[in-house]
């Protein structure tokens, strides 16, 4: 269970702060060491992520795409995603609806 406004890491290499959500709207800041992954998953969510600071690479249903700071990428629903640090990097990622299994 994630706690509001509280860092805690999510895999190795990978911290992740969730920001207070609104009714149907989340957004959490995901800080990467160099080489750290956000192991691939996929949710019902709609997700769209900025790039702060670095290079991250992305894997969006087999495709990668890489985005550099003040880039952003969507993620489609259901779509089975992952992404890999090339740099030390810092993300800001939206939700639509609220991802409730990251606040259980």
């Amino acid at each position: 269970m994630s706690k509001i406004g509280q860092w805690e890491y999510a895999e190795p290499g990978v911290k992740r702060k969730v920001f207070q959500p609104g009714v149907g709207l989340m957004m959490m800041e995901v800080r990467f060491e160099k080489g750290a992954e956000g192991y691939e998953h996929s949710h019902i969510h709609e997700q769209m992520s900025y790039c702060i600071k670095g290079k991250i690479s992305f894997r969006i249903a087999g495709k990668e795409t890489i985005i550099s700071e003040g880039e952003t990428i969507y993620i489609p629903s259901n779509a089975k995603h992952g992404v890999t640090a090339l740099e030390e990097s810092i993300l800001l990622d939206t939700f639509t609806p609220i991802r409730e299994d990251l606040l259980k």
